[in-house]
């Protein structure tokens, strides 16, 4: 099946959800009482078969992603998959913050039960910071994309928003960025195109935490966060999928070597 340089239209974006906090508050509600339940599995197990079956999906480096503890997944976004990109491949039960205008009937009791909850649309959600800080707090993992909603044009943006970075400062939690590679073409499916999806994560870093960051030291620390991100998916984008996976299995070894040699 054949990919051309062109992606298929979006839906236009709608900046503003004008339902009123309190249609949300048993989302949130929900996230901040109950982690992910069966149906987080069984939705994993299906968009895994998908994964595997059209996009040739492969994950690099998962042992990045600490096994306990508070976790922020920072990934690039291009997709309405990269949710099941960045979960499907770790044991990791993960929760995601994902735009309020998802939350509608009938998928809203999938998200719910899957972990999902809502960030409002146009506003500023404190809300959604308090599910992510209850979610960390219970040493959880969570996902949230640096540019905050998807790329349009299949390019990463040229900063993120700072939201990520408040989280991170506040929490002191774990942040391991990951790099999607592939996902701008997934809406292309019904041109019958389905490109080769990475998913790579890198190494985990955490910040001293902070009570009250500024919104520029925020800024900062999401774009370095950004920053770390676009490493991983230049590194994807200019030598392949291959190549990386030869190089982080040569780093391994070396590893293993220079572990026993330190213990002789």
């Amino acid at each position: 099946m054949s990919e051309s340089g062109e992606l298929a239209k979006m839906k236009a974006q709608v900046y503003l959800d004008e339902r009123p906090k309190e249609y949300f508050d048993r989302f949130h509600e929900r996230a901040r009482t109950r982690e992910p339940d069966v149906v987080y599995e069984a939705v994993k197990s299906l968009t895994l078969l998908y994964q595997w079956s059209f996009f040739r999906a492969r994950a690099i480096s998962t042992d990045k992603v600490p096994p306990t503890g508070p976790v922020i997944l920072a990934p690039n976004h291009f997709s309405f998959m990269d949710h099941f990109f960045v979960g499907g491949a770790i044991r990791r039960k993960v929760q995601f913050m994902a735009k309020s205008q998802l939350f509608k009937p009938p998928m809203q009791w999938i998200y719910t039960h899957g972990g999902v909850f809502p960030v409002r649309r146009g506003h500023r959600d404190e809300d959604a910071m308090i599910t992510a800080h209850t979610v960390l707090g219970r040493g959880g993992c969570m996902a949230m994309y640096c540019e905050g909603g998807r790329s349009r044009d299949g390019r990463l943006a040229d900063e993120a928003k700072p939201g990520i970075g408040r989280l991170a400062l506040e929490s002191g939690a774990v942040v391991v960025p990951v790099a999607i590679h592939g996902s701008s073409k997934v809406r292309n499916w019904k041109k019958l195109e389905f490109p080769k999806v990475t998913i790579q994560y890198g190494e985990p870093f955490r910040y001293e935490q902070e009570e009250a960051p500024t919104r520029e030291r925020a800024q900062l620390v999401a774009n370095e966060i950004f920053d770390a991100i676009k490493v991983l998916y230049n590194g994807l984008e200019a030598h392949g999928r291959r190549t990386i996976v030869q190089r982080v299995r040569a780093e391994r070894r070396a590893l293993r070597r220079s572990g026993k040699r330190a213990v002789a």
